[in-house]
Formats: C-alpha cells, sequence, structure tokens
C-alpha cells in the first residue's frame, strides 16, 4: 500500500507527545512542525490515527502547497487544481482559512476566494455548482497562510478530534478532551492505578482515563468523519481499522471488578455537574467504571487508601479577583487535604493561575506550561510525602491560613489592628483603615467595614514583574485571612488604579450586597462588591464630622455629594436644610437610602441630579455652609468642559461666593497630592482660607498626610 505525508494539529506545546503518540499507533515516520506533525504513512494508518489519536486536533490531507504573493495567486492555484478527483460536486464544502499575510488580510476574504476558486473550477468543467455548508459540510478544505507560503488541504476529520461525541452538556470552562488527555499523559499516573478527581466538573479527566484503561479509541462513536465523501476513501478498509479498534476493548464484564485497570473516582460540589458527568461517562461506554460522588474538598478522602495513586485535578481558577480569596482558600485547603490524606501519592494540578498553585504549599517535582483556550495555563506533578499530616477519620478540615506566609506583612498588620482597633471603638466608627501600603513590597490597603474585610491592591510600577506583583497579592490576602481570622466569603479584594472621568461609577459586579457601618452615630450603607468605591471615603470621616457639627441650625449645601454621608450627618446635627448635589443618579438614590436609614424626614432635605458646576451657574439659593469636595480630574461626557481642581479652584470659589451667606462657611476638601492653593485669587475675590487638612486627617490614616487637603474658606 502506498504512503502519504499528511498533517497531524494539535495545540502548542503538545507537538513532542504527538509525535510519540503517532509512532505507536502507525510506526510513521514523523517529523515535528510548529503546531502538530507531519508524518508518512499508509491509508490504514491514517484511519487508525484519526479514530486512535487522543491529541491530535486534525488530521489534514495536504493537497496544494505553493507561494503567493497576491488573492489572484491564491485563486489561480485553486482555480487549477483537479477539485473533481477528491469530492463530486453535489457534494457540499466549507473551508476553514488560518493564517494573513499582507496581501491577504483577513481570513474571510482569504476563505472566499478559495471558495470562488472552487466553485469556478466545477462551473467551467460543465459540472453543477457546489454548494457551500457551515454547519454541517460533506467536505471540508483546511487553508494556513503563513507569510507568502500557503498548503491548501483536506480535513479528513471534519468536527475537530476533541469533539469525541459524548460530552452532551459541561459545566463552567471544561477542558477539550485533547487537552485532559494531555494532561493525564503528562501527570504519570499508570494504567491499573487508581486515578482521583476531586473537583471533577463534567468528568472529562476520568472519562479519558477510563477509556485509556479501557482500551476504548476516543473517536470510536464517532459519527461523521471528513473522508466519507472523499473520492480516495477506502470504505472496506476503514470497516476493517474500526472493527479491529472494536476488538481490542476489553470487556466490561472483567473490568468492573476494578482490578485490571484501577479506580476511577471523582468528586463535585456541585449535584447538577455530576449528573451531567455521569452523563458523559454513559455516552462514552465507562460509566460502570467511574465512582462519582458530591463531596466537598474540605470533607475529601482518599477513597482507597489501601493503594497508591494519582489525584489530578483542575481546580477553579479566574481572572475576576473578587474570586480571589475564596480560590486561594479552595487551594489551601486541598494542599492540607492532600497531605493530610494521600501520603504516598503523585498529585498532578492544572491551572490557569500558576500563583494559586503556591497556595497549595507543596514543592512540585516536575511542570509543564499548555494553553487552555487563549489562557496560558501550568501543570505541576507532586509526589506527596508519607506521614506529611494524620489520618482524619472524621475528614472535616477548615481553611487553616499559615503565619508562614507573608510574615514581615503579617507582623505589621497585626500591629496596626491592636492599635487602631481599640482607637475605633472608643471613637465609635466600625469602617477604618488597617494597613496602608506601609511596607513597599506589599503596595495594598486593608481596611475593615463591619465584619467585613477589604483588600485593595494599588497598581504596581511597570517595572515590578507582574507574576511577583501577583503572588505578593495572593500572599497578603492569605496572610490578611489568618490575622484578621475573617471568613473568606467577607474578605473582598479590589485592584485599585489611576482613575479617570468617571470610571469610579461603573459597576463591577451586580451582587445588590449592602449593610451599614456606624460613624460617630451616623449609619451608612457601603457596597463591597459591586462599584470600585464602596460609598464611604474613610479618609474624610472627620471632615465629615466636622461639616455636620458646623451645620447645626443652618441651611447646607453638600456639592459634589457621591452618596451623601456628609449630609446624612448635617441631618443629624440639626442642619435648617440641606440640599445634595451630584452627577450620578446612582449615589444620589444611595445618598436617600442613607437619610432613610437615619430615620430623617425628607421634607427639608432636597436631592438635586446635575452636573455640580451647571447647577451653580444656575442656583439662587444661598447656604450658611457649603461642602464641596469636588473630583481631582474629570472628563465626563455630562460636563460641558473638563475639570482639573488645580486649575479651576478658583472660579469655582466664585461661583460659591455668590450664594454663600454673610458671615457663611465654605468647607473645600479635594484629594490631589501637592494641591497648592491659589491664595492671590482667594484675595481678589475677598476670601480667606484656613488650611486644616492635620486636623481633619483621622489616625488611621496618620501615615499618608498627602492623601487629602482640607480648607475653611470665608469672606475677608
Amino acid at each position: 500500500m502506498t504512503t502519504t505525508t499528511y498533517f497531524a494539529t494539535t495545540a502548542r506545546g503538545f507537538e513532542e507527545m504527538l509525535k510519540s503518540e503517532l509512532e505507536q499507533i502507525t510506526q510513521a515516520e514523523c517529523k515535528i512542525a510548529q503546531g502538530g506533525v507531519h508524518f508518512t504513512t499508509d491509508q490504514r494508518g491514517v484511519y487508525r490515527t484519526l479514530l486512535h489519536s487522543r491529541l491530535a486536533s486534525r488530521i489534514l490531507l495536504p493537497l496544494i502547497t505553493t507561494k503567493i504573493y497576491s488573492d489572484m495567486d491564491l485563486y489561480a492555484a485553486i482555480v487549477g487544481y483537479n477539485w473533481g478527483a477528491l469530492f463530486d460536486p453535489r457534494d457540499t464544502f466549507f473551508v476553514d482559512f488560518n493564517g494573513t499575510n499582507s496581501e491577504i488580510r483577513h481570513t474571510q476574504f482569504g476563505a472566499m476566494r478559495v471558495k470562488d476558486g472552487i466553485v469556478d473550477y466545477f462551473e467551467r468543467k460543465g459540472s453543477p455548482r457546489p454548494a457551500v455548508d457551515k454547519i454541517r459540510p460533506d467536505v471540508r478544505i483546511h487553508v494556513y497562510l503563513n507569510r507568502e507560503a500557503v498548503v491548501i488541504s483536506l480535513d479528513l476529520s471534519g468536527d475537530a478530534l476533541h469533539r469525541r461525541g459524548y460530552r452532551e452538556e459541561t459545566g463552567k470552562a471544561p477542558l477539550r478532551e485533547t487537552l485532559a488527555a494531555a494532561i493525564l499523559l503528562r501527570s504519570g499516573w499508570q494504567k491499573g492505578t487508581p486515578l482521583v478527581d476531586p473537583m471533577c466538573g463534567s468528568g472529562t479527566l476520568l472519562i479519558e482515563a477510563a477509556q485509556m484503561a479501557a482500551q476504548i479509541a476516543p473517536q470510536i462513536c464517532r459519527k461523521q468523519w471528513g473522508f466519507v465523501c472523499w473520492k480516495g476513501h477506502n470504505t472496506d478498509l476503514w470497516q476493517q481499522v474500526w472493527q479491529e479498534a472494536k476488538d481490542q476493548e476489553l470487556p466490561l464484564a472483567s473490568l468492573e471488578n476494578r482490578t485490571a485497570v484501577g479506580a476511577f473516582f471523582g468528586f463535585d460540589l456541585d449535584h447538577r455537574v455530576l449528573a451531567k458527568a455521569k452523563q458523559n461517562a454513559e455516552n462514552a461506554g465507562v460509566a460502570s467504571l467511574i465512582q462519582f460522588q458530591q463531596g466537598d474538598i474540605a470533607t475529601l478522602k482518599n477513597p482507597i487508601a489501601e493503594q497508591v495513586g494519582t489525584v489530578v485535578c483542575n481546580p477553579p481558577y479566574g481572572e475576576r479577583l473578587g474570586t480571589t480569596p475564596a480560590l486561594i482558600a479552595l487551594y489551601s485547603v486541598f494542599g492540607q487535604r492532600l497531605k493530610q490524606q494521600f501520603g504516598g501519592w503523585n498529585a498532578s494540578i492544572f491551572s490557569g493561575e500558576p500563583e494559586l498553585l503556591n497556595c497549595l504549599r507543596l514543592r512540585s517535582s516536575r511542570q509543564f506550561k499548555a494553553k487552555n483556550g487563549p489562557l496560558d495555563c501550568v501543570q505541576k506533578n507532586y509526589a506527596i510525602s508519607e506521614g506529611r499530616g494524620e489520618q482524619s477519620t472524621e475528614g472535616d478540615l477548615q481553611f487553616q491560613p499559615t503565619a508562614q506566609v507573608a510574615p514581615d506583612f503579617a507582623n505589621r498588620l497585626a500591629k496596626n489592628i491592636k492599635k487602631v482597633e481599640k482607637w475605633a471603638k472608643q471613637q465609635g466608627i466600625d469602617a477604618y483603615r488597617l494597613y496602608d501600603a506601609d511596607l513597599p513590597e506589599y503596595n495594598v490597603a486593608v481596611d475593615r467595614y463591619g465584619d467585613h474585610i477589604v483588600v485593595q491592591e494599588y497598581a504596581p510600577p511597570k517595572n515590578i514583574d507582574e507574576q511577583k506583583a501577583r503572588q505578593r497579592l495572593l500572599d497578603a490576602v492569605s496572610a490578611t485571612l489568618y490575622v484578621t481570622g475573617i471568613e473568606t466569603n467577607k474578605l473582598v479584594l479590589k485592584v485599585r488604579q489611576k482613575q479617570k472621568g468617571t470610571n469610579q461609577y461603573e459597576k463591577l459586579a451586580n451582587k445588590g450586597e449592602y449593610f451599614f457601618v456606624q460613624e460617630y452615630g451616623a449609619k451608612l450603607w457601603v457596597n463591597l462588591t459591586d462599584y470600585l468605591d464602596t460609598g464611604l471615603f474613610l479618609d474624610h470621616r472627620l471632615t465629615r464630622k466636622l461639616v455636620g457639627e458646623m451645620a447645626k441650625g443652618k441651611t447646607f449645601l453638600n456639592l459634589f455629594a457621591y452618596t451623601g454621608s456628609a449630609t446624612v450627618h448635617a441631618a443629624l446635627n440639626g442642619a435648617k436644610s440641606t440640599t445634595t448635589v451630584d452627577m450620578s443618579n446612582t449615589y444620589l438614590n444611595w445618598a436617600e437610602q442613607n437619610l432613610e436609614l437615619n430615620q430623617i424626614a425628607m421634607r427639608h432635605h432636597r436631592l438635586h441630579q446635575a452636573d455640580c458646576l451647571q447647577w451653580l451657574a444656575e442656583c439662587r439659593e444661598r447656604f450658611e455652609v457649603i461642602f464641596v469636595d469636588p473630583p481631582t480630574f474629570s472628563n465626563s461626557k455630562r460636563m460641558e468642559n473638563s475639570w482639573d481642581v488645580q486649575r479651576d479652584h478658583i472660579q469655582l470659589m466664585q461661583q460659591l461666593k455668590w450664594i454663600l451667606v454673610e458671615g457663611g462657611t465654605i468647607v473645600f476638601s479635594n484629594n490631589k497630592r501637592g494641591f497648592k492653593m491659589d491664595f492671590e485669587g482667594l484675595a481678589e475675590l475677598g476670601l480667606q482660607a484656613e488650611n486644616i487638612s492635620h486636623k481633619t486627617l483621622p489616625l488611621d490614616f496618620e501615615r499618608n498626610p498627602q492623601i487629602h487637603n482640607c480648607w475653611i474658606i470665608r469672606a475677608v
């Protein structure tokens, strides 16, 4: 039988593994290329590859290899090929086009030119015009363009080979079957030994392993193939190869006692996902070999302690920072459980966040890089020492953060807590700062809001390695959990970045989890998850108390009011009336809820949604106390002009003077570092300013005196 050179594609990084697999399946001559392997074999060999390869994504038969310098060159190469020898014009086809160059800049355009060439070839021969089918074509043409080099191939696979056909439903972010097979091959798991997946999801890892052990060809149940309408297809030979694959399967009756293939155990917390896993295993023909059970990772027990096997797992990971504290706890508990229950075993963990794997507190023996879709991932193998932990009979392990993580940070945080929390209790406040980038290595802020903790990461400098910064952040979160003893679901993590315009108003989530905190007798709603800010600026605490006391018996204006916390203090201190102005409906509604929470009747308290500068220009009322805390900079589309507090504060003071009663007071605050008051400009307006920044700086912010500026301004 004559031989032909084919090309098997695979995910980058798996080429060497695929080469070894192809040599086992076909004894073919193989040559590695980027993204796949060239292999030379006969038709029986390629049929065997299609059925048995667990790592290949597609099997391609190259038809045309040439160089092109324009779309016309591509069209000419296509229209000049004998497509009639490949498939019948009554068959449908589709073109997969990969790659671009300076002339063919879009894959859709390239695919269209190939399609035109094929159609025109048949029409020039007087044949019917073949139809394109995007969903289930009879013939699939694969084109790979790299600079001027182009390879046009017949895709013998049809659908990609990771689609085995057994997986009807999956959980979130399922592994491709080809990736699952690669993870297993890299894990060191040996057929005939136990395999445990403690977070199995839809069961892909276990199903792939069970099929390997039972010698079930991964594509044995596939109904659709890309070669069926190929004129070179040998139906009898294909049937022989398929039957040989069926014959090599081990009888399930002899396997169900687990002695020949080891044992497969899958656990997951979600019973709905487990139901899908069971159905997938049934479809794959290995349901009787796998034991699925609902279970939490914190109560994981070794299901077959009398044997040594492998734990393989793809735990959850994510880019959303709000999940990080829970993930740190998950990985930490998982590591503790492995050491306690699986001494002497091997473990292989695949994750999209290498830093999270450090929370296992295990030393890896090997590691591999891989892609899961667009994500860069890592797989680490561990040899779990015997006797690392005592065997648990109850199996009820809780998250136990360790003092060994970020000890310098943990010590400083503990010291700050001892100092600040006693003071806060005396002051009657339960929202305050515990740590503010005290140590340069841990560039975070830690705030307490009642029984919750918020860890805010300041954006690291560009010269700091991103992975190192991420690891320090995870360590800081883990140490915060240890020092405070807080539950993981009550710790919120946020990334702080330099804000522009109205980014502070953008929603991050939609949980709607509000609770109130106490501040000098005022109750104020906070939301720690849905927005970048929480609804309460902690560094302005003394300023709010001051303006509240100043407003007693007077008319009070709160401009750029945010969530109206200063208005609440003024109302509780007996202001004659209050007017609250902000551009955001969201925050004005929040302000109204704050007033209602404190049982403040709205009869003398008005809320206005408006651009504060425009509202000022049109205001005809006058006020005795005005509190104004404008943004440092804003170029919001809802404002007529951009705003810069350094450039524009004198213009603002001019407008405020017009609405200030004789003998009235302006309290002016802002957060611009290095702000310089224009005393000459104030003098020209007949105003005088007293800097009270140091008087309004709370104890929990005293190490950072530049955090805000605060001034009392009165007419001379």
